[in-house]
């Protein structure tokens, strides 16, 4: 089943080198003028853009180009939310969280379809698939409102500039709600494209050919 068009893997390339650049880019901005923030978020999605890369030269687990493309995308608009589009657009911390959510949600279900392939005593139906999805996601938000806790704390006692912060008990609830509404597009739409990425890892970690 095909619900989008997929691109090729040479438009992939492009893409997330078009975005890696802006991150370089980015980094440098932040080396020039002092921005500590800028220089920790975006080296940190720099690194995450290459974890496509890597899974597929040393572990032999090939990602689906739009799958590539979905990682590169929720860092790179984090990282451009932090250099300044989360103060002037207030929607954009609404999308980041829609698509960081997804991206758990996906790497959540991965995991659960790769022990679904590889053992045969467990079985993962759709509609479990679904509520499986939705409870982590919605696990992974709380958790991450508490780490985001943790550093205004931090930043509270020592003073430094954190590159994580909350905005109140309202910012962190729109913040839950966005978190649902990825876990609720990958639960309805995303198990189409993800089943044969966990059959890939299983092949992968147990040195079987599809």
């Amino acid at each position: 089943m095909t619900l989008l068009p997929r691109p090729s893997v040479r438009t992939q390339r492009r893409l997330t080198r078009g975005m890696q650049l802006a991150l370089a880019g980015i980094i440098t901005f932040g080396v020039v003028f002092g921005e500590p923030k800028a220089i920790t978020n975006g080296l940190l999605a720099l690194l995450i853009t290459f974890a496509p890369a890597v899974f597929d030269r040393n572990y032999n687990v090939p990602l689906d180009p739009w799958l590539g493309l979905w990682i590169t995308l929720a860092v790179f608009l984090h990282t451009m939310g932090s250099a300044g589009l989360y103060a002037a657009i207030g929607w954009w911390d609404h999308l980041t969280h829609a698509m960081s959510a997804s991206v758990v949600a996906g790497i959540g279900y991965t995991f659960a379809r790769a022990l679904d392939v590889h053992h045969d005593g467990i079985h993962l139906p759709s509609r479990f698939a679904f509520v499986y999805i939705l409870i982590v996601v919605m696990a992974f938000g709380v958790i991450w409102e508490l780490f985001e806790f943790g550093l205004d704390l931090v930043a509270d006692a020592t003073g430094i500039e954190m590159p994580l912060a909350q905005h109140g008990l309202d910012d962190t609830v729109r913040d839950m709600m966005f978190n649902t509404l990825g876990a609720l597009v990958v639960a309805t739409f995303g198990q189409a494209h993800l089943t044969g990425v966990a059959e890939s890892v299983v092949d992968a970690l147990t040195g079987e050919e599809s």
